[in-house]
């Protein structure tokens, strides 16, 4: 039967906890270093409390070391990476080919970074040892049915969070602009930036805008489409974002994809254990830029914000009327004072919390002389951050139990929802009960006493309830053996798929600039691979000025209603111009996508 996972991010051990109490089959996670996230960084000691907290649950850990290596990085990531495998990961998350000349002996993972959007490239990295791709962000639903054809690899796929404007791996516009480069691990989201969008020879067609800022990614009811095209891990993004977050949006997802998984019984869940949460999730109240399955169902326009990159929240109604005191809000749903609300205006974003709200009026930390119909936006829901605050959801393994009484003793089986069991016994001498039905009932309520294990003891059978039973030898007989349940189910062997190369042809006889292999042991892969030649990375590039910085399937001509295939108002070159900076758009009509390219002086 195949295994579906539902993939969480974990900034550190107390978000990764959360993720693992509120429903996520696995975690993604960055040690010390070579993580595409500086800012989510965990010692190996970390890892390893992560690890065994998780693996209590079946629930997998993957490292995540996917930033490009220097050469003379080479030894301190083998020595990470063997440390995190020492400390009990399960997989390593990769985009330079480095890792596979280390002789790791582990399972690898092909990073998004690694630009997985062809089914020859997710067929080349399957045949040549990965057991997983994870797809670039920007792909359609039919692009996804081809890739999970061609390949025997486990297939991820980004489901929530931010989305790269650019192709992930193969944007510059960061080290273009800065020493901090996104294939190092510190970008530094110039896409999300205010730009001109000019003729390069000073008329302005746009002004202090976000074009290049689009809404983040929500595929919570694609999940079923998804399932049937081949996906196998559902990934939501966020190695930054606070446990209020992974709570409400881990419990969001593990409630829709369950109920996918319940229509389609050849599939089932990668771990176990079930967390009823007690709240009701909803995904429009953590941060979010907007919800948008951006291009699954082909190229459109409407995926981008350009008045804000910031988080607007849901959307609530709009001001009908202005006064000294504050604002009348016609609204769809009730706020409440402590809430956070933004307005969006002609001067641009406005956001204030609520100091009070009486009869529809909103009396403002911020008071603002703002027009009538106004479109205000929750971006803060009080109210709901503290029900999630004060949430205590438990994941619990669901066990079933045997207890046998007779003259000489009595012994309890305990066999959890995997069929792992354990037994254990005491010998001692029993009297015959006094009052079976009594007896009976103590034996039950002693045994489903679980406390604070993961442990959930649904049923209770009972054999020999003739024979009385003393209440401590039963507490004593389930502590003991709860734990040794426990104990099994941490100790268990992990079904890994070792990465073991193959001699498979990489599709292309050449890599480009921006293809960056940084480094002789991923040059080495590539050639014993078929590739011929490789042109200097542009990562190691002294200046990326004339070089082609973000290729992307987002278009700007597309989101604007200018695209060159219909009838476009803006003829000749056009340009993205912020601080000092200038880009060329290039836009290849035949792909669908547009570039850019440095022009900076």
């Amino acid at each position: 039967m195949k295994r579906i996972e539902l993939l969480a991010p974990a900034k550190d051990y107390e978000a990764a906890v959360a993720a693992v109490e509120y429903g996520a089959d696995a975690l993604y996670i960055g040690g010390s270093r070579f993580g595409a996230r500086q800012g989510a960084t965990n010692p190996v000691e970390e890892i390893a409390r992560v690890v065994a907290y998780a693996h209590r649950f079946g629930v997998k850990v993957y490292a995540t070391m996917n930033t490009l290596l220097w050469d003379s990085e080479l030894e301190a990531a083998e020595k990470e990476a063997r440390a995190l495998l020492a400390a009990g990961v399960d997989a390593l998350i990769v985009q330079d080919m480095a890792y596979c000349r280390m002789g790791l002996g582990c399972e690898l993972h092909a990073s998004t970074q690694v630009q997985v959007r062809t089914p020859e490239v997710a067929q080349f990295l399957s045949d040549v040892g990965f057991a997983r791709v994870i797809l670039e962000r920007a792909l359609s639903l039919d692009e996804i049915r081809a890739i999970t054809a061609s390949t025997s690899a486990e297939v991820e796929c980004f489901v929530h969070g931010a989305i790269c404007v650019g192709y992930s791996g193969r944007c510059f516009l960061s080290r273009s602009m800065s020493s901090r480069s996104g294939n190092r691990g510190a970008c530094s989201q110039p896409c999300r930036l205010k730009w001109n969008l000019t003729d390069g020879k000073g008329k302005t067609y746009l002004k202090d805008k976000h074009l290049l800022s689009v809404i983040d990614l929500s595929l919570k009811n694609r999940l079923g489409e998804l399932l049937d095209a081949g996906v196998t891990s559902f990934k939501i993004e966020g190695r930054l974002k606070d446990t209020s977050y992974i709570k409400n949006v881990v419990a969001a997802y593990r409630a829709a994809l369950d109920a996918e998984l319940r229509k389609r019984p050849h599939l089932r869940r990668a771990s176990v254990g079930e967390s009823v949460t007690d709240f009701k999730p909803d995904t429009a109240k953590s941060f979010t830029r907007g919800e948008s399955t951006y291009f699954l169902d082909g190229k459109r326009r409407g995926v981008a914000s350009f008045d804000t990159p910031k988080a607007v929240g849901e959307w609530i109604g709009k001001i009908v009327e202005v006064s000294r005191r504050g604002w009348r809000v016609e609204s769809t749903k009730p706020l409440a004072a402590g809430d956070g609300i933004c307005l969006i205006t002609s001067e641009g974003l406005f956001g204030t919390n609520i100091n009070a709200v009486d009869r529809g009026w909103v009396v403002p930390n911020k008071p603002a002389n703002v027009p009538i119909g106004t479109p205000v936006y929750r971006n803060y829901d009080h109210l709901f951050h503290k029900q999630l605050a004060a949430s205590r959801t438990r994941r619990q393994v669901g066990v079933e139990a045997e207890v046998a009484c007779a003259a000489e003793g009595l012994s309890l089986c305990l066999r959890d929802e995997e069929g792992m069991e354990v037994r254990v016994e005491r010998t001692l001498p029993l009297d015959p009960a006094k009052d079976v039905e009594k007896n009976r009932s103590s034996i039950e309520r002693q045994v489903m006493r679980s406390g604070d294990t993961i442990f959930r003891v649904d049923n209770v059978m009972v054999a020999g309830d003739e024979w009385f039973a003393p209440a401590s030898v039963v507490a004593d007989l389930r502590r003991e053996a709860l734990e040794e349940l426990l104990q099994q189910r941490i100790r268990r062997p992990r079904a890994l798929r070792i990465f073991t190369e193959g001699d498979a042809r990489y599709p292309q006889r050449t890599l480009l600039a921006e293809e960056n292999v940084t480094n002789r042991l991923a040059e080495q892969f590539y050639r014993d691979h078929g590739v011929e030649r490789i042109v200097e990375p542009l990562e190691l590039a002294t200046t990326t000025s004339g070089a082609r910085v973000m290729q992307s399937a987002y278009c700007l001509r597309r989101e604007m209603g200018e695209c060159l295939k219909e009838h476009p108002r803006l003829k000749g070159d056009l340009y993205l111009e912020t601080g000092g900076h200038k880009y060329r758009l290039e836009f290849d009509c035949k792909r669908c996508e547009m570039n850019l390219i440095d022009c900076t002086k």
